[in-house]
């Protein structure tokens, strides 16, 4: 093992490079007969790099419990963002749950035409509808952000939570 400039290698070296004195992996004994540093000579710091001709497996991927929670005034542009994230979760073979139809939410506002209180009473009623669309996936968070990366519809509301199954 060559030392790398700038950098401060203290006499510890890979276990088959050639420290100080001792050969392979040792340090140089003190004169009392102990070894200098008992991790470095330790098996256990030997194990750690020793090659094993494995290739490192990934660790296993969490799988997380998903809702999307979708909510917007247009019903047309709301089922058009659940059925292309759906289809995007189909296609990753994943567990879809949905889209579950909650109720809709009617905003009303009755208020009179006239800004003075003169004339007729005549009144306006104004109303909102929100919809809303729930859909639960079952799958690691990473897949879910390729998933709700597609393009969603001005007006449609987005929200992800997490939460472990």
């Amino acid at each position: 093992g060559g030392s790398v400039p700038g950098r401060c290698r203290a006499g510890v070296g890979s276990p088959d490079s050639p420290t100080r004195e001792g050969g392979p992996g040792r340090l140089a004994s003190r004169s009392d007969g102990r070894s200098a540093s008992p991790l470095i000579s330790s098996p256990v710091w030997q194990q750690a790099f020793k090659d094993t001709g494995k290739t490192p497996v990934e660790p296993e991927v969490a799988i997380h419990r998903i809702r999307i929670t979708l909510t917007s005034r247009n019903v047309k542009s709301l089922e058009k963002v659940c059925a292309d994230l759906i289809r995007g979760a189909k296609e990753k073979n994943l567990k879809v749950k949905g889209p579950v139809r909650m109720p809709t939410k009617t905003l009303r506002i009755t208020t009179r035409k006239t800004p003075c209180g003169e004339g007729s009473k005549t009144w306006d009623r104004f109303q909102m509808r929100i919809h809303k669309r729930l859909i639960d996936l079952h799958s690691p968070s990473e897949i879910v952000k390729q998933i709700t990366s597609i393009s969603i519809e001005p007006g449609v509301e987005v929200e992800v939570t997490i939460a472990d199954a």
